[in-house]
């Protein structure tokens, strides 16, 4: 475990930092773990918490080459819960984050593999016993993204594909999909995009107390601006009707929206763009809260009890190899933290975790000592 302080930084760095209210010494970088070791490198995700401070996440990579679910104890050692496997119709590349359940098991997607090789979701025990509780066929969905998996008080899992659903659309692959998955496998379609509503939903959803869904796709929507459409925020009911709130334009980042929504208690979403930081109110209005200059807030943004936002920038920072930020309730945003793209690792890609005593949790695609990073940061 090595800890990189801002007293590291450069002196511009240094400057800007003194500008601000907090002190220095009382931010700290903590990398936790260096990829690959026994679970696979480059990770694509962030990382779940269990009540014991376990981490736990996933790596597209790994293992037998095909991706596995990995653990981090509280003492930064890693054990690879489940390695997929190649050839037996299991899932294979395991793209999206994981959920848990209330007895500690494990669930999400692989990008493809099973028995049509259009991807799967999973279930994996804290023993580390893997079953496949669907093999998408097309028709309802193909091919998950980084789209974890939302599960409700009853079981049920809800999720996305950015491709599959209604046959001959967006080129032939289907324009996506939102799908429910209940306790004993049976599969709904609660929606399939055709473009002018959405196009390649690659997001978490959100899901209220009455059970309306919330989400984005990258795609499609009534901009053409961005050649196959800037994209949207959608609402779908229990039943499956849908309601666009919001169609992105290119001014706001609009084209690849892939991060998922967070809602405060009045009902405004907050959420990224692929170069900004937004919050919709509950009339549809939209407000740019953030620009980067470099255009890469592909993770969303985790909450406070406050009010503030953190999140990453995968390519901003003093050394262009990532930022740490939090934007205040006011909509004031800070430069928390420049990753120096070597020992504290370069490209953060996912949306953070924020724990009950305030500490962020994320990883990074590259970096640390070779292959990306686990990383700690208190504000």
């Amino acid at each position: 475990m090595r800890k990189y302080t801002l007293y590291a930084a450069t002196l511009a760095l240094l400057f800007a930092a003194c500008l601000t209210s907090s002190p220095v010494s009382a931010q700290t970088y903590t990398v936790l773990y260096d990829f690959p070791g026994v679970v696979g490198g480059n990770p694509f995700t962030g990382v779940i918490q269990d009540s014991a401070g376990n981490l736990y996440g996933t790596m597209r990579h790994g293992g037998a080459g095909w991706g596995t679910v990995y653990k981090i104890d509280t003492h930064n050692v890693a054990t690879v819960l489940y390695k997929f496997r190649y050839g037996i119709k299991d899932g294979l590349h395991p793209w999206a984050g994981l959920v848990f359940d209330s007895v500690g098991n494990l669930y999400g997607t692989t990008y493809d593999g099973g028995q049509f090789n259009l991807g799967t979701v999973y279930k994996v025990t804290p023993s580390g016993k893997e079953t496949i509780l669907h093999s998408f066929a097309g028709t309802d969905g193909s091919n998950p993204g980084n789209a974890s998996l939302i599960l409700d008080s009853a079981g049920n899992l809800y999720g996305t594909t950015p491709g599959g659903g209604k046959a001959g659309g967006c080129g032939g692959v289907g324009c996506g999909v939102v799908f429910k998955l209940s306790p004993v496998g049976k599969m709904t379609v609660l929606h399939r995009f055709q473009g002018p509503d959405g196009r390649s939903p690659n997001a978490a959803l959100l899901r209220d107390s009455a059970g309306n869904l919330y989400g984005t796709t990258a795609f499609g929507g009534k901009s053409s601006s961005c050649g196959l459409g800037c994209g949207e925020v959608f609402k779908l009911s229990p039943s499956g009707k849908e309601v666009i709130l919001h169609n992105f334009t290119p001014a706001e980042g609009g084209g690849g929206v892939s991060a998922p929504l967070i809602q405060d208690s009045a009902g405004n979403f907050y959420g990224t763009t692929s170069n900004a930081v937004f919050k919709l109110d509950t009339s549809g209005n939209l407000k740019i809260l953030h620009t980067f200059p470099f255009g890469s807030s592909y993770g969303g943004v985790v909450a406070d009890s406050a009010g503030n936002l953190f999140g990453v920038s995968s390519n901003d920072g003093a050394f262009s190899s990532g930022l740490i930020y939090e934007i205040d309730a006011t909509g004031r945003e800070t430069d928390l933290y420049s990753l120096d793209g070597r020992g504290d690792g370069r490209y953060p890609w996912s949306s953070l975790l924020l724990d009950s005593a305030g500490n962020l949790y994320g990883t990074t695609y590259k970096g640390g000592a070779a292959y990306g990073a686990l990383f700690r940061f208190h504000p």
